[in-house]
């Protein structure tokens, strides 16, 4: 398990680190010239992964006695999380874009409603409208902010956000693996010790500061701030998914990523803490 957590996740980094930085060349924004049309990359990394992730959700959701329409939250997913992406071919990117929200929540909410009384009927109506919506916004809406921190700070910020939050698990993982003896939710995960969450909180200290130094955006003393605080935040995220395998009785999502589980297992942290993420970038960095 674990050399294959190793092997994997550096691999992982290993590809989304390229991908960024592609994405980043070929919009301009890696050299400090960016273009019109920011992102494309992430977008299209983000729609491709909508797909499986919304597979394992439709398998915890089926565990708990309600339906996933698939190809439905799929598709709300992915308008939802390229959220920021439209706007900016349009004239008046504010107003299209608030118009853009407004219409994806509310036809994607239709849509299911109409879905459900076309295939189910009463049968289940309020269970799965209920778990359809729900997997929407926490793998659609969500997604928008971890796009929306590209979109507005460029790619190096992407990467200290993806990079404090995953290495902050990193050094939970290790630090109660080896030191744990305290469990701080044995509820929900009992495996998860205030021992790890320090060495989430010190992992976390240091790549924010890490980056912060390396890439100026922002001093390392606040760099180091940031990666404390989602060190703890990134463990929340994790919990989030816990309770909902939980209730689903399965230790991982999936399969697919040896060493790790399934997609929601490794997008977990970062969904879960982007929206306060995009907030500490903005009141920083402006």
């Amino acid at each position: 398990m674990l050399r294959y957590r190793l092997i994997f996740g550096a691999l992982m980094i290993v590809v989304f680190v390229g991908l960024v930085l592609l994405d980043g060349h070929l919009d301009g924004s890696l050299h400090g010239a960016p273009g019109r049309v920011q992102g494309t990359i992430l977008c299209v990394l983000v729609a491709l992964l909508a797909i499986p992730a919304q597979l394992e959700m439709a398998a915890l959701v089926g565990r708990g006695g309600a339906k996933l329409f698939v190809p439905l939250a799929v598709l709300g997913s992915i308008l939802w999380a390229t959220s920021g992406y439209w706007p900016q071919f349009s004239a008046r990117p504010v107003i299209f874009g608030l118009i853009y929200l407004q219409a994806v929540a509310v036809g994607i909410l239709a849509l299911i409603w109409l879905w459900q009384a076309v295939r189910y009927g009463t049968d289940g109506a309020i269970a799965n409208i209920a778990a359809n919506y729900f997997s929407v916004v926490y793998l659609g809406l969500l997604s928008s902010f971890v796009v929306g921190i590209r979109l507005r700070w460029g790619p190096w910020a992407l990467l200290m956000f993806i990079f404090t939050v995953k290495l902050s698990d990193t050094g939970a993982y290790f630090t109660g693996r080896w030191l744990g003896r305290h469990p701080f939710s044995p509820r929900i995960s009992p495996k998860k010790t205030w021992e790890g969450l320090a060495g989430a909180v010190v992992a976390g200290a240091a790549t924010g500061a890490a980056f912060a130094g390396a890439c100026g955006i922002m001093s390392w003393t606040v760099g180091a701030g940031f990666g404390a605080l989602f060190g703890v935040l990134g463990q929340y995220g994790d919990l989030a998914e816990s309770m909902m395998k939980r209730d689903a009785r399965i230790k991982d999502s999936a399969a697919y990523v040896p060493g790790f589980g399934g997609v929601l297992d490794v997008i977990d942290s970062p969904l879960a803490t982007a929206l306060p993420a995009w907030l500490f970038f903005y009141l920083v960095c402006g």
